[in-house]
């Protein structure tokens, strides 16, 4: 008896007839016949959240009453397009499906990962954390449509005048004259690429120029650079968790894909060809 309770062929089948058991109670409440339609209070439960979350009060009897004819109008309609086919070749009905199934497959949310992960995903990706240089600065604005030709001597003029310590008036603008310890993102957000680009060549406490930017030329004076360097993970953590986690989600969504992309032979119409 002991050698019979131990042997694995019995094993299997008690497991099999426990799996089928446990199937059949989970499901004892599923339609039994095609043209049955079950409200499940689930069902009712979800319509008055979804009224709820519109008009932020509960429905009345007679709203959810409404509710409930058309879920199970569009049931029908549902079930009777199925039958007749109108859910093949239909690109709306397709991408949507797919798109729900993407979403299924998404929805596993991976494993928070541990600080040494985190350290190591920061190590492999130092660049895109970054701590950017910052700079203070004043700049003297001119207009080329206000100058034209004299432009260049103009530039020249007020050069000397500032290496004087003489002041020298801006064009009318909405630049700000002057930027404090503000990231090298941030001076190309306020006078575009090139002027943030040209501000690392720059000597710190001289007036220098012209710098070109996207609205015209500038007179520049760097008055202190905070250096750029490495991030800690203290600093990022956020930045870096959010990405990590972004990652292995697209991983474990593409390991779902290929799993799922075995079980299928493509094969193009026009040579037969087939890939699996």
């Amino acid at each position: 008896m002991r050698r019979l309770l131990r042997e694995p062929l019995l094993h299997f089948f008690v497991l099999g007839a426990v799996l089928f058991g446990l199937y059949a109670w989970l499901h004892r409440s599923l339609p039994s016949a095609p043209n049955e339609i079950v409200v499940s209070p689930g069902q009712v439960a979800s319509l008055q959240a979804q009224f709820q979350r519109v008009w932020q009060r509960p429905p009345t009897a007679q709203e959810l009453q409404g509710m409930v004819d058309n879920w199970v109008r569009e049931e029908i309609f549902y079930r009777e397009g199925l039958a007749m086919g109108l859910d093949r070749d239909d690109p709306v009905v397709r991408r949507r499906i797919s798109q729900k199934m993407q979403f299924i497959v998404d929805s596993a949310v991976p494993a928070a990962p541990t600080a040494k992960e985190l350290q190591a995903w920061l190590d492999a990706h130092p660049d895109k954390y970054a701590i950017e240089p910052t700079y203070s600065l004043r700049q003297i604005y001119f207009d080329p449509a206000r100058h034209k030709e004299s432009l260049d001597a103009d530039i020249a003029t007020a050069r000397r005048a500032l290496d004087s310590g003489r002041a020298v008036a801006s064009d009318s603008t909405l630049l700000p004259g002057t930027l404090d310890a503000a990231t090298a993102t941030e001076v190309g957000r306020v006078f575009g690429t090139e002027f943030a680009q040209a501000l690392k060549d720059l000597p710190v406490g001289r007036w220098q120029g012209p710098v070109r930017s996207g609205f015209g030329m500038h007179l520049v004076e760097v008055r202190a650079v905070g250096a750029g360097r490495s991030a800690t993970l203290a600093e990022v953590r956020t930045a870096v968790e959010r990405d990590l986690v972004q990652a292995r989600t697209q991983e474990a969504t593409d390991a779902v894909y290929q799993r799922l992309r075995a079980n299928y032979v493509v094969r193009m119409s026009a040579t037969a060809d087939s890939s699996g």
